[in-house]
């Protein structure tokens, strides 16, 4: 029997689709259609038994203008969204952003697949500080590159929380309502992200392998010649096969610092060896870096060094 798995959409299979092609929900009622459920009972979130799912899966690409949290088993087939392959048969999370893809195998069979899905619509915390920290949790700025295996006391956890945003969905609305759903759906987030957190703890072998090769790349970028272009996250995100968020998130929870602190450490470094071992003048070092405008790298260094790339090369010993 085989099982479920995430694949990574091929960027040049979707630029090959018309916008006919997709599929957009624009709102929870949108989303509760298309998939044949009950209209929900609140207009900008609902709690789906995904049990309730039936039917035949329609294999066209869907995108939601919507945040998902969901937590599959029993899929069997392939769905895409994400660069790994996970088996369903575990409680698996994964998270979807507005505007993200996901495109399921024709042959996908969804009719063993249990779990829920929470899905809201940005509206209902925009006015709210929740409305800002949810793009700061990578794992929706991930597209779903890495998911979320949870435990059993962990998801018992997370059904606790959903039990009362069912609850509250389940009342008259109220001038409560939302700063009681936005509430709760803040604690949901903040255990998503805490189990994150701990996910990148309890993976260290594949982790460190990922910062060496990281460190390997970024070494090698400084050791070719010159006129190289300025080295960037997504480049190294893309050479490693991850996302730039991921990426930034895992160096910050190895090292204390993000994949940017790191190229702009190792920028700098290279810089102060060639004003310290070269004749090259600060336009010149700054070309050489690949900086297209010389006084970008004189602020860049001030502001990482205390100096201008001239006064640290008069000031070094």
């Amino acid at each position: 029997m085989p099982s479920s798995s995430l694949r990574v959409i091929s960027p040049s299979y979707l630029q090959r689709m018309k916008a006919s092609d997709f599929h957009v929900l624009h709102t929870v009622t949108d989303y509760t259609r298309y998939y044949g459920l009950p209209a929900p009972a609140h207009p900008l979130l609902t709690l789906i038994d995904l049990a309730q799912i039936t039917g035949q899966v329609i294999p066209a690409p869907i995108v939601a203008q919507l945040y998902t949290v969901a937590l599959k088993r029993g899929l069997k087939g392939t769905v895409y969204y994400g660069r790994q392959t996970y088996d369903f048969h575990e409680g698996l999370l994964t998270f979807l952003a507005p505007g993200q893809v996901v495109l399921a195998d024709p042959s996908l069979d969804i009719s063993e697949m249990t779990g829920w899905a929470l899905v809201f619509h940005p509206d209902l915390l925009r006015k709210y500080p929740l409305g800002q920290k949810i793009r700061t949790y990578g794992f929706f700025s991930y597209q779903v590159h890495e998911a979320l295996h949870v435990s059993a006391a962990e998801e018992c956890l997370l059904e606790h929380v959903l039990g009362s945003i069912r609850h509250e969905t389940e009342q008259p609305l109220d001038v409560f309502s939302q700063d009681l759903l936005v509430a709760q759906l803040g604690v949901l987030l903040g255990y998503a992200n805490r189990f994150y957190h701990r996910q990148f703890l309890t993976r260290r072998l594949a982790e460190h392998d990922l910062l060496s090769r990281f460190e390997a790349r970024l070494t090698a970028h400084f050791a070719q010649g010159a006129n190289h272009p300025l080295p960037t996250v997504q480049q190294f995100a893309d050479e490693l096969h991850v996302s730039p968020a991921y990426l930034s998130d895992l160096l910050r929870a190895l090292t204390g610092q993000t994949a940017q602190q790191h190229l702009h450490h190792a920028l700098i470094e290279k810089a102060k060896l060639l004003l310290l071992s070269t004749s090259l003048t600060v336009n010149e070092t700054a070309f050489r870096l690949g900086f297209e405008y010389p006084h970008y790298f004189t602020r860049l260094f001030k502001r990482k060094t205390g100096l201008t790339p001239a006064a640290f090369r008069v000031s070094a010993p």
